[in-house]
């Protein structure tokens, strides 16, 4: 499951929540059916398309092991943004988005886990903004993670990270006049992260806790902080 908080979406303050799946005989869409030249270098796909109305500059990995997750991600995204430059009165200079991964691992390749959380720059509105969407995969289940999944059951995550969150939001909003805002949008804050060995890494969209001043934010919480209600 991926949460859906695409820049252009950010212009319109609506953030939705998009499943994506496939049926199991369903063969992965590849690079080239998107478009796409692969970088065998970098294991990546790149997909590049200009026309007089908009840009679209999209990078996504093609080791992250529910490929089909990504493919269709990756597909429904340039969908929407197409779909949402028609609704859009025409501009002196394209609309722009853009897609670049962010990958990590935890564990073993057996039994430990896959992170890949999608930057998403566009530049669609008043001014260009940032917003992020991740998936999460368990290599041992063979299954998603998501941020109901990452806890255990009956346990309260926003109130144990909003504590820890708001510090590191303190240090980040010294210099402004008022006081750093706190979470008003519970859990929805929390919806995209990447696992490493060593930290839980939240990803907040540029506006959804502190202003859009400040930008995007990139916020890793250690396990240790949380290890009595991760799952």
């Amino acid at each position: 499951m991926v949460i859906r908080t695409s820049v252009f979406a950010l212009v319109a303050a609506v953030i939705g929540a998009t499943v994506f799946s496939a049926p199991a005989s369903a063969q992965p869409t590849s690079c080239a059916d998107l478009g796409g030249t692969v970088n065998a270098d970098t294991k990546t796909c790149h997909i590049e398309t200009e026309t007089a109305t908009y840009k679209i500059d999209v990078t996504y990995p093609l080791d992250y092991p529910d490929e089909q997750a990504v493919t269709d991600y990756v597909k429904q995204d340039r969908d929407d943004f197409v779909h949402f430059v028609t609704t859009m009165r025409p501009r002196d200079w394209p609309y722009e988005h853009a897609l670049f991964p962010h990958s990590y691992r935890s564990g073993t390749a057996d039994s430990g886990t896959a992170s890949v959380v999608f930057e998403i720059y566009g530049d669609s509105g008043a001014h260009p903004v940032t917003g992020f969407d991740s998936l999460n995969y368990d290599l041992g289940t063979h299954t998603p993670i998501t941020f109901d999944t990452l806890f255990k059951p009956g346990a309260d995550p926003v109130a144990a990270l909003d504590p820890i969150v708001q510090r590191e939001m303190e240090k980040r909003w010294q210099g402004y006049q008022d006081p750093a805002p706190r979470n008003t949008l519970g859990n929805r804050v929390y919806q995209n992260f990447a696992l490493t060995d060593d930290a839980v890494i939240f990803y907040i969209s540029q506006g959804m806790w502190l202003a859009e001043v400040a930008g995007p934010q990139r916020v890793s919480v250690p396990r240790s902080e949380l290890a009595s209600i991760l799952a």
